[in-house]
C-alpha cells in the first residue's frame, strides 16, 4: 500500500520516543485523555466542521460538509483543500498545528482533531491525495512489544489513539475531496449523533463563513447572503451581520503563546437575528462562538462570533491585550450592527441593565454601552440620528391612540434632541443606562413656556395629545396645570387655571382682542377639553361681564378717556356682551360712552337722545345726552342695563348693608326706619325731575312694571321719597286729596290738572285717602286748614281731624313745640273762633253754657288743648246747680235702660237726682241761669231733667278714664 505521507516515519519517530522514554508515552496518553475527556469531549462535530471550513478557505471554494451513517461508521465529508502531508503530521501530534502560518485558518493549537475519540477509536481521513488511519488496537498492539510502555498501558483503558498513523487507500465519496470516517464505539447512539450535528448545523454556517452547506442525512441546512445589505440566512433564518478586522501590536502579541504570536490579525462579526419582517429578534441567552461556541456565557442582543484568545480547551477566554483589542473592536462594530437596523429599532439592541452572565459578559456591556453613548445612532423624532448622551425622551407610558401625535408636534416646536418613541415594551432603564435623558411632564410644561410662534391650531392638538396621559401618568394634571395656553389677544397665559374658554359660538372675541391684564381668554382655534379640565373656566357673557379685569377696565374707563385713549373698543365689547345676556352687573354703570359733545362720561350720567325721561329733567340735572351716533349702532337694551338713562331705572340690593347706594336723602330714610331693609328696591334720580314736570314723571313711573312696584311697595325709599320731594300743583303730594276721598273735600282738594296717574300711585306718594297725621308738618298744615275761614268743614270733620291731631301728639308723632299755634280754630258750630275766646270742650254738658262758637272738639281733650294751647271747658266754667230735686236709682229709669241696651253698656250703679227742669247759676264765664239738660256738680253728684243727657255724660267721662288710663301706661 502507498504511503504518501510518510506515515511510517512518523510511527517509528513516535515509538522510538517511547521506547527511549516511557514516561513520554505516559505524557502523551494523559493528554489525549484530557483532550477526550475535557474540553473536546462534545466537540467532535465542531471541531470537523472547522477543520472543513479552513479546507474550503484554502481552496477558495464554498465549503461543503455532509454528514451520513454508513456500515456503523460516522462519516463527515467536506469539500476544499485534500489533506496533504502536513495535515498528516499534524492530526498525528499532539498540538502541533499545520495552520499556525495561516492567519485566517480557524484552528490553532493542532488538538481539534481529538474530538472524535468521543465517538470513535479508529478514526480515518480520507483524501483525493491519500488517507490515515488511526487505531486504538493496532496502536496496542506495537506498544505491547515495548517494555516500558507496555507496562503502562497495561495501567490504563487503551493507549493514546492519534499518535500512531497507518496509511489507507480509501477514497472520499465523488464531489467531496476530505472524508473523516469513525467506527463507532460500543454503546455510542449514532441517531443521536446525527440528531447532534442537525441541531448545530445552522450555528455553524453562521460562525463559519467559509461553508455553505452541511447536509446531515437527507437534510440539507445552506447559508445564503441577503436578502439584505448584511445580512445571511441560514436554515430560512435571517441574520443582520457587522463585522471588523484588524492586527494586534507587538506588545499585545509578545503576551500571546508562541503558537498565537504570529497570528496578529483579528477578526470579530455580531450576527442578530431578524424576523421574517427584518426586525430585531433579540437573542436569548447565548455563549462567546470564536468561532465556534465556546464556555463565555453572554446576555446580548447578538450573537458575537470573534478571534478572542482562548484557553487550550476552547472553552473559556484568556485574558490579555490582545483579548482586550478584540473586544474593543467588537465594541465599535457593534455600533455598525446598531445603525444597520431601522432606527425605530435599534434601541432594542442596547444591552439591558442586570447582572452580567459573566466576566466577558460584563467587560462587552460597559464597552458596549461605553461606545452607543459616544455615537449618534438613536432616532429623533425630527428624523435626524443622536447620541444618547444628548438624546431626551418622554417619561410616559408607551404612547397610542392621540398622544402618538406628541412627539411630532414637539418636533415642530423645536424639540430636536427628542428620541422618536421607544417600542412598545422597553426597559425604561436602557435609555437611561445609556445616558439618555428622563423629561417628566413637569419639566415638558416648564419647557413649553417657552416654546414660541406655534400657530394655536398646533396648542389644541397638543393638549389633544396629552389628555390621554392625564388618565394613565399618576399626578400628570397636576403637572399640566401649568401648561401654557395662547390667548385671543396674541398674548400667552400660564396655566388654565387664569383662562376662560370661549363658548364655540364666539361672541367674545371683542373683549378677547381688548388684551385687558389679568383677562385671559383662549384663542378660540386652541380651545380643547383638557383646559377645563385643568382648571379654565368657560368664557361666557355673564362671567366675562363680572371678571375683575374688565370691571376694573371698566372703572378706569373715564379716566382713560380724559388721558387720551381710546375706549370705544371697551364700550362696544362691553356692550356686546350685555346684549347677550340682557343685563349687566352694577360695576359697568361706570362705563365710558361720549356724550353729544364727544366727551366721556359714566353710562350712569348719560340718558338716551329720546330718552323718555329727557323732558322731564331740571335744567342743571347733571345728564348729559349720549352721542346719537353711538346710540344708534348699539343695541338699546345694552345700553339701558349699563345705566343709560331711558325712563326711570330701578336699583335692586338684595342684602344691604348701608345706606350707600347714592340715593337723594337715603340717609335720612334709612334712620326712619324701625329696622334696616333686608332688600333695597329704590328708582334712582328722582332728584333730578324738574317740581313742574312732576305729573308727567309719575305716570312714567307708574307705567313701567318695575318702577311701579318700587313705587307702591309699603315703606320703601321711593314713595318716602317722592312724599317729601315731589311735587303736584307745586305742593307736596300731602297737600292733596286722592279724588275718591270726597269725604275730605271740606278740608282738602284733589290734585290739578288731568295727568296725574291712578289712585294707588297717588296714596303711594302720599296724596291723601283720610287725615292721618304723620309728622309736625303735617300738624302745622292741618291747623291752617282748620283755621281757614274759607273752608267749611261739618263738625263732624272738624271733630276727626281735632281728634288725629290730638293722638298724633299724644303718640310723639308731631310735636306742638315745633308747630306754630294757630291763631283761629274751628268751633263746634262750623265757625271759625279766634283763639282768643275759644276753649276744648272737654266734657259735653259744659256745652250747655258755652257758645258753640267758642268751643273746640275733637279727641283727647287734653292733648287737643295742649296742641292749641287753649283751655279746657272745665278751667272755664264755674257754677252751681239750682233746686233740690229728687234722687233715683239710674236701673229704675225706663229710658236709661233702654238706652244703655241700645249701646251695649251696662246700666250705671248708684243714683242721679232728677229735676223737672234743670237750671245752672253761672259765675264764671260771666254770669246769669241757663237751663240744661244735665249737669255734674263739683262733688261729682249727677243732675238731670233728661236722664238720656246724664248717661250720655258719664259714658264721656268712663271714656276720657280710659284715655287718661293708655297715656299713662304708654
Amino acid at each position: 500500500m502507498d504511503d504518501p505521507f510518510g506515515t511510517a516515519e512518523l510511527r517509528s519517530a513516535v515509538l522510538s520516543a517511547w521506547a527511549d522514554s516511557p514516561t513520554r508515552f505516559r505524557e502523551d496518553a494523559n493528554a489525549e485523555e484530557d483532550l477526550r475527556l475535557g474540553g473536546y469531549a462534545d466537540a467532535w462535530f465542531v471541531e470537523l466542521a472547522q477543520n472543513a471550513a479552513d479546507a474550503a478557505r484554502a481552496a477558495g471554494v464554498p465549503g461543503r460538509v455532509r454528514v451520513d451513517l454508513r456500515d456503523g461508521e460516522l462519516a463527515v465529508a467536506n469539500t476544499g483543500a485534500p489533506l496533504d502531508a502536513a495535515g498528516a503530521a499534524a492530526v498525528a501530534s499532539l498540538r502541533a498545528s499545520a495552520k499556525r502560518d495561516d492567519p485566517g485558518s480557524v484552528g490553532r493549537f493542532g488538538v481539534g482533531f481529538a474530538a472524535v475519540l468521543a465517538v470513535t477509536d479508529a478514526p480515518r481521513v480520507v483524501s483525493t491525495g491519500g488517507g490515515v488511519a488511526f487505531s486504538a488496537a493496532r496502536t496496542a498492539a506495537e506498544v505491547a512489544a515495548i517494555p516500558g510502555p507496555a507496562e503502562e498501558l497495561a495501567r490504563r483503558d487503551g493507549p493514546p489513539v492519534l499518535r500512531l498513523a497507518w496509511p489507507t487507500d480509501e477514497r472520499p465519496p465523488e464531489g467531496y475531496d476530505t472524508e473523516v470516517r469513525l467506527p463507532l464505539r460500543p454503546g455510542t447512539d449514532p441517531a443521536a449523533l446525527l440528531a447532534e450535528a442537525r441541531d448545530g448545523a445552522a450555528d455553524l454556517l453562521l460562525a463559519l463563513p467559509d461553508l455553505a452547506e452541511i447536509a446531515v442525512g437527507e437534510q440539507v441546512v445552506t447559508r445564503e447572503d441577503g436578502p439584505g445589505p448584511g445580512e445571511v440566512t441560514i436554515a430560512g433564518r435571517r441574520w443582520s451581520l457587522a463585522r471588523a478586522t484588524g492586527q494586534i501590536d507587538d506588545a499585545a502579541a509578545r503576551a500571546e503563546a508562541v503558537e498565537q504570536r504570529e497570528r496578529r490579525e483579528w477578526s470579530v462579526c455580531w450576527a442578530l437575528p431578524l424576523t421574517a419582517d427584518g426586525e430585531p429578534d433579540r437573542l436569548g441567552p447565548d455563549v462567546l462562538h470564536a468561532p465556534t461556541a465556546t464556555g463565555e456565557r453572554l446576555s446580548l442582543p447578538a450573537r458575537l462570533i470573534a478571534t478572542v484568545p482562548l484557553e487550550p480547551d476552547r472553552r473559556r477566554m484568556r485574558t490579555g491585550p490582545a483579548t482586550d483589542v478584540v473586544l474593543a473592536g467588537a465594541a465599535a462594530a457593534y455600533l455598525q450592527l446598531v445603525r444597520a437596523v431601522a432606527p425605530q429599532a435599534r434601541i432594542a439592541l442596547a444591552p439591558e441593565p442586570g447582572f452580567p452572565s459573566s466576566e466577558l459578559d460584563g467587560r462587552l456591556r460597559e464597552l458596549l454601552v461605553a461606545v452607543l453613548r459616544g455615537a449618534a445612532w438613536l432616532p429623533a423624532v425630527t428624523g435626524t440620528e443622536l447620541a444618547p448622551g444628548r438624546a431626551e425622551r418622554l417619561d410616559v407610558p408607551a404612547l397610542d391612540g392621540p398622544a402618538a401625535a406628541l412627539p411630532g408636534l414637539l418636533a415642530e416646536a423645536g424639540f430636536d434632541r427628542l428620541l422618536a418613541p421607544l417600542p412598545p415594551g422597553t426597559d425604561p432603564a436602557v435609555p437611561s443606562e445609556l445616558g439618555v435623558h428622563r423629561m417628566p411632564l413637569a419639566e415638558l410644561v416648564q419647557r413649553l413656556l417657552g416654546v414660541d410662534e406655534r400657530p394655536p391650531g398646533w396648542w389644541r392638538s397638543l393638549y389633544a395629545a396629552l389628555e390621554p396621559l392625564a388618565d394613565v401618568v399618576p399626578g400628570a394634571l397636576d403637572e399640566l396645570r401649568a401648561l401654557p395656553v395662547p390667548l385671543a389677544d396674541g398674548r400667552r397665559a400660564a396655566g388654565p387655571a387664569t383662562v376662560l374658554v370661549p363658548p364655540p359660538d364666539g361672541g367674545v372675541e371683542p373683549v378677547a382682542a381688548l388684551g385687558l391684564p389679568g383677562l385671559h381668554i383662549a384663542h378660540p382655534e386652541a380651545v380643547h377639553p383638557l383646559l377645563e379640565r385643568l382648571g379654565a373656566s368657560p368664557a361666557d357673557a355673564g362671567a366675562l361681564l363680572e371678571h375683575p379685569a374688565l370691571t376694573d377696565a371698566v372703572e378706569r374707563s373715564v379716566d382713560d378717556a380724559e388721558a387720551g385713549l381710546d375706549v370705544r373698543p371697551l364700550a362696544e365689547a362691553v356692550l356686546g356682551l350685555v346684549a347677550a345676556t340682557g343685563s349687566a352687573p352694577p360695576a359697568l354703570a361706570a362705563l365710558a360712552l361720549p356724550d353729544d359733545e364727544g366727551r366721556p362720561a359714566r353710562a350712569d350720567e348719560l340718558m338716551l337722545p329720546d330718552a323718555a325721561v329727557r323732558p322731564l329733567l331740571a335744567d342743571d340735572a347733571p345728564l348729559d345726552v349720549l352721542d346719537a351716533g353711538f346710540a344708534a349702532r348699539v343695541p338699546r337694551t345694552a345700553l339701558l342695563a349699563v345705566g343709560v338713562v331711558d325712563g326711570f331705572t330701578v336699583l335692586v340690593d338684595e342684602e344691604p348693608v348701608a345706606p350707600d347706594h347714592d340715593l337723594d336723602d337715603e340717609e335720612r330714610w334709612w334712620d326712619s326706619l324701625e329696622a334696616p331693609p333686608t332688600r333695597l328696591v329704590a328708582v334712582r334720580d328722582l332728584d333730578l325731575v324738574a317740581d313742574d314736570a312732576w305729573p308727567a314723571a309719575l305716570t312714567l313711573l307708574a307705567g313701567d312694571r318695575d318702577t311701579r312696584a318700587a313705587l307702591t311697595a309699603p315703606g320703601a325709599y321711593t314713595g318716602w321719597w317722592l312724599a317729601r320731594h315731589a311735587r303736584l300743583g307745586g305742593r307736596r303730594p300731602s297737600h292733596w286729596r286722592l279724588p275718591s276721598a270726597t269725604d275730605l273735600a271740606p278740608l282738602y282738594d284733589p290734585p290739578p290738572g288731568d295727568g296725574v296717574p291712578d289712585e294707588d300711585v297717588l296714596a303711594a306718594i302720599g296724596v291723601r285717602a283720610d287725615l292721618r297725621v304723620p309728622d309736625t308738618r303735617t300738624a302745622a298744615d292741618l291747623l291752617a286748614r282748620l283755621g281757614d275761614p274759607d273752608r267749611t268743614p261739618d263738625v263732624a270733620l272738624a271733630a276727626e281731624a281735632y281728634a288725629e291731631l290730638a293722638e298724633a301728639v299724644a303718640d310723639g308723632r308731631a310735636d306742638p313745640d315745633d308747630l306754630e299755634l294757630p291763631e283761629r280754630v274751628r268751633a263746634l258750630d262750623g265757625s271759625v273762633a279766634d283763639v282768643d275766646v275759644a276753649v276744648v270742650l272737654d266734657h259735653p254738658w259744659l256745652a250747655a253754657v258755652l257758645p258753640a262758637g267758642e268751643l273746640a272738639v275733637g279727641g283727647d281733650p287734653a292733648a287737643l288743648a295742649e296742641l292749641l294751647d287753649l283751655p279746657l271747658a272745665s278751667d272755664v266754667v264755674d257754677a252751681e246747680v239750682e233746686g233740690q230735686g229728687r234722687e233715683v236709682r239710674w236701673a229704675e229709669l225706663a229710658d236709661v235702660v233702654v238706652a244703655c241696651h241700645t249701646l251695649a253698656t251696662p246700666v250705671p250703679d248708684g243714683r242721679l237726682t232728677l229735676h223737672d227742669e234743670l237750671w245752672v247759676r253761672l259765675r264764671r264765664p260771666g254770669s246769669g241761669r241757663h237751663r240744661v239738660p244735665a249737669w255734674r256738680d263739683g262733688s261729682g253728684r249727677w243732675h238731670a231733667s233728661d236722664p238720656v243727657h246724664a248717661l250720655l255724660g258719664t259714658i264721656a267721662e268712663e271714656i276720657d278714664q280710659e284715655i287718661d288710663r293708655g297715656h299713662s301706661g304708654g
